[in-house]
């Protein structure tokens, strides 16, 4: 379950106010709580119960003209946007220091989504790890300090050495700041290691220096850096610079699931189904376990519920399937075939399936409540081919069904 986030607007135009509750009410995470004065403000944060995810707030209020709402805001750990009609470079920097998240002006309709566009980079952000390597202590607080802000989970390294033994055993760890002059293994010699390992090839980098020609921005990034800063740097820039990055490589594997997932039920699809079996299948120290599920009567279903129940009906099987194998993997073979490739052995997969059917048989599915079975095909044989594995488990599948459906059939069984 999604827990709600609520999001403190405080503003005295009712037009901002009616613009921004609609732009956030437009993701179902959002509950906007609108407030037309500081008073108004005050006594909602004196009054409730629920933290605050974030707040947008206007600087020029009813009796508080100064931006009294920033420190109000501030004063309960509230990560702050400022909304406001006015552009005053000397108040915008004063406000960043005080650790506002952006200072953004009602000068066209495009500022409205800009402030949704930095509420929604804080949900995304949330939990999102980041390593900093810096052997300066005081950088390192600064840009914690900055990362922080935007909700990430910072963890810190004082050399590239440590950086690289922290990346190695927290696979998580989605992006990378690394100061160019540090001990033992410098920035720039850390993005070349890095990005001769496939396993970091989506780890986003940002490369920093305070010295060096301008020749060491591009020498980082043509070692595959993302993106390079010069010390010192203004906190919007950091900011801009780091979401923008993010944003890139979650866009570059957007597409590159686009190509590998299927849309209906979002599992993993055919092609990605033997690209990985392939490589799991030259691994060779593992034993390869294939099964194909074949639902029973999909046609009959389509052909009494329609093509859009059928269709309803897919993507809730998928997903049970991937909820009871998470750990394996779980594909769309094609119409209305599933596959299950696993490396726990023959017999745990064998009893797994058994398992699940049992309980899979007294579920219903769709608004018309339709009970489904499948006939399943284990192939425990090592082949020459992964393809062959693959084949082998549906011809099983399909004799299951001829032999009277709801049944699983195994090579194992023969011997």
């Amino acid at each position: 379950m999604v827990l709600e986030k609520r999001i403190l607007v405080v503003e005295d135009s009712p037009v901002v106010l009616r613009i921004l509750h609609h732009l956030l009410s437009q993701n179902s995470i959002f509950t906007p709580v609108l407030c037309a004065s500081y008073e108004e403000a005050q006594d909602e944060l004196a009054k409730s119960d629920e933290a605050f995810f974030a707040a947008i707030v206007d600087l020029d209020l009813p009796e508080a003209e100064s931006g009294e709402i920033v420190d109000l805001v501030l004063s309960k750990k509230i990560p702050c946007v400022v909304l406001t009609a006015n552009f005053d470079d000397k108040l915008r920097l004063s406000l960043l220091n005080k650790g506002v998240l952006d200072y953004i002006t009602k000068d066209s309709r495009y500022s409205f989504d800009n402030v949704i566009k930095v509420i929604e980079r804080l949900n995304k952000n949330q939990g999102l790890k980041v390593l900093v390597a810096e052997d300066s202590s005081t950088s390192r607080l600064f840009i914690r300090i900055l990362l922080e802000q935007y909700c990430f989970n910072v963890i810190e390294a004082v050399n590239g050495q440590e950086a690289l033994a922290k990346l190695e055993e927290d696979s998580e760890i989605r992006m990378l700041i690394a100061d160019h002059n540090m001990p033992l293994v410098s920035g720039y010699d850390l993005v070349r290691m890095l990005r001769c390992n496939s396993r970091f090839q989506d780890l986003v980098i940002i490369g920093l220096s305070a010295e060096g020609d301008n020749a060491l921005s591009a020498k980082f990034i043509k070692a595959g850096a993302n993106d390079f800063l010069k010390k010192p740097f203004y906190h919007e820039e950091f900011h801009c610079r780091v979401v923008h990055s993010l944003e890139a490589q979650e866009m570059l594997e957007t597409i590159r699931d686009l190509a590998s997932i299927d849309p209906l039920t979002k599992l993993k699809n055919r092609r990605y189904l033997f690209d990985q079996g392939e490589l799991l299948f030259r691994d060779g120290s593992v034993e390869i376990v294939a099964a194909v599920l074949n639902l029973d009567a999909f046609k009959s279903i389509n052909e009494t519920y329609g093509h859009l129940a059928g269709d309803s009906l897919l993507g809730a099987v998928g997903q049970e399937i991937q909820a009871a194998f998470s750990d394996m993997l779980v594909c769309r073979f094609g119409g209305d075939e599933f596959c299950i490739i696993s490396t726990a052995g023959s017999q745990n997969l064998i009893d797994r399936l058994n398992a699940f059917l049992v309980l899979f048989r007294q579920k219903e599915f769709t608004e018309a409540k339709i009970s489904v079975t499948f006939s399943v095909g284990i192939t425990c044989q090592r082949t020459d081919q992964f393809e062959v594995s693959i084949q082998r488990a549906g011809q099983l599948a399909q004799k299951a069904k001829l032999a009277g459906k709801n049944r699983i059939l195994s090579d194992m069984e023969g011997s």
